[in-house]
């Protein structure tokens, strides 16, 4: 099963901001739709960012104008890009991606920690 790496995660200011990263193989590109989703302790997992070829990106409710999703097909990278981080952002953020194997292959997720 493909596994997609996250980096970037780790403990951030309130206001603050953090860049997320997930390396995506080669192999699976192109992509159909890049995604990040979040867990916080307690609560089902939920969207944060998709984005797709053929269409804007959609955003989680109130995150469209603090996050920002974006796909470096040259680097076979997905990054999402936090800012005015607050302590309802805490979570393990994954990485998904649907690929040209017709499947959606996930990362093991990175602890995000947004303190006070």
């Amino acid at each position: 099963q493909v596994r997609l790496g996250e980096s970037g995660g780790g403990l951030v200011q309130t206001g603050g901001s953090l860049p997320l990263s997930c390396a995506v193989p080669g192999s699976l590109f192109p992509l159909t739709a890049a995604e990040w989703n979040r867990q916080s302790p307690g609560n089902q997992r939920e969207l944060v960012a998709k984005s797709t070829s053929d269409g804007p990106p959609v955003y989680g409710d109130s995150l469209k104008c603090r996050f920002t999703i974006s796909v470096d097909n040259a680097k076979n990278v997905v990054y999402l890009k936090m800012t005015s981080v607050k302590p309802e952002d805490t979570g393990v953020y994954y990485c998904a991606v649907y690929g040209s194997d017709r499947r959606y292959s996930w990362g093991r997720g990175t602890q995000v920690t947004v303190s006070s």
